[in-house]
Formats: C-alpha cells, structure tokens, sequence
C-alpha cells in the first residue's frame, strides 16, 4: 500500500464528495494513522476513546454517526462490536491506484436484485500480508485485547493497562530499537515481574525499635573489645 498515493487519492475524493463535513474527513485521518501503526493490516480493531482522541471529536453520538456514515459511503467497512473487551473491527479500502478509483480489496461479495455476483472490476490486487512469525502477534490489537489476557492468566486490570501505556509508548520495541515478536511472551515476563516486586514488599522492613544486632543492655564497658 503506498502511503502518498492512497492520500492523494481518498482527499482528491473527498473534494468531490459534498456529503462530507470536517468531522467525517477528521475521523478518516484518525482511522487512517491508526492504520499505519497497524503496519496497514488487512483489518483491525479500534478502541473509541483513541479513535474519539485522535479525531478531535468529543461527542458519541458524532463519533458513531461519522463511521456509520464512511461506511455507507464506500470509505472503509465497518463491523461494530458488541463485546466490552474487544473493539468494533475497521478494513480500510485503498485508493492509491494508478487511475484513481477506489479499490475494495476486502470487501465481500454481493449480488444484485436479480441474483448476479458484483465483483471488483480490478481482479490484479495485491493485498497486504498480515503474517509476522506464524501465529505470533508482535503487537496487541487494542488495549482490550491486553486486559482480557492479563484477566485470564489472573493479573489486576491496572497492571494490564500499565502494561499496554508503556509499549505503546515505546511503538512495541525492547530497549527502544528491537521490535517484539511475541507480545503475549513478554506479557507473561511483566506478570512474573509483577508477582515478584508484589512478594517484595510484603516482607517486614527492619524496624527502629528491634535489636537486630542482638546484643546485651548489661554491657561492661571496663572489657576490651
């Protein structure tokens, strides 16, 4: 997918597109970025707060309206999500091609009134590729996907969003330059970590009050060390 083109492309058509206001072209830009930090995935799932943040739009309402719209209006394919620990899924079409008509390489099969199968007019795509190590995610999905994980090997809710702030601060790496390969591995580290600094603490400090050096109060001074 090449990033200038499909810009190009989707803003030459949202010049001749009267349907849209700034608030629908906002949300795109936001979809869009998050997109990206997917690596350009097939399809992905969005938390509505961060999508909601990087749009700048504070009402709900807007905010379901504008992608309900998008998605009637052949800009991305929306399936919302009735699960609390997992986002509604986003597939973004990409109208970088050469022509410049959008391309629906994720969109299903449909057919017409009378039976007929519709089909991209465009058969030669070459789609993006979401494999990385087998089945070993590099990154979590959303913040949900994070929280369920860490729900299920019995670890507190805010050691998983602790978990999910600091790598996604870090773009998903280890010491700043290696990309994780397995995020679910090093989740497991952080729970051990967690455990460990928890059975930490617990132990008593040494207190003021207690003779720790165990020694006498009838000392005689008069004997030599």
């Amino acid at each position: 997918m090449n990033y200038i083109k499909h810009l190009n492309g989707v803003f030459i058509q949202f010049s001749k597109d009267n349907r849209l206001n700034p608030t629908h072209i906002s949300l795109y830009v936001g979809l869009f970025q998050l997109w990206n930090n997917y690596h350009f995935c097939d399809a992905f799932h969005i938390n509505r707060q961060e999508v909601m943040a990087y749009a700048k739009i504070g009402s709900k309402s807007t905010y379901h309206r504008c992608l309900k719209e998008l998605h009637h209006w052949k800009y991305l394919f929306y399936t919302p999500s009735h699960n609390p620990f997992q986002g509604s899924r986003i597939r973004m079409f990409d109208f970088g091609t050469s022509d410049g008509h959008v391309v629906y390489p994720y969109r299903p099969k449909t057919r017409t009134s009378n039976g007929q199968v519709v089909v991209p007019l465009n058969k030669h795509i070459e789609t993006t590729k979401n494999k990385t190590n087998g089945d070993k995610p590099d990154c979590p999905q959303n913040e949900f996907e994070v929280i369920s994980f860490f729900q299920k090997e019995n670890c507190p809710k805010k050691e998983a969003k602790k978990f999910y702030n600091h790598y996604q601060s870090v773009g998903w790496t280890l010491g700043g330059n290696t990309k994780i390969v397995d995020w679910t591995a090093v989740a497991r580290k952080w729970i051990l970590k967690a455990e460990e600094f928890k059975q930490e603490k617990t132990i008593l400090p040494v207190s003021q009050n207690t003779d720790n050096l165990r020694t006498v109060s009838s000392k005689n001074y008069n004997e030599p060390l």
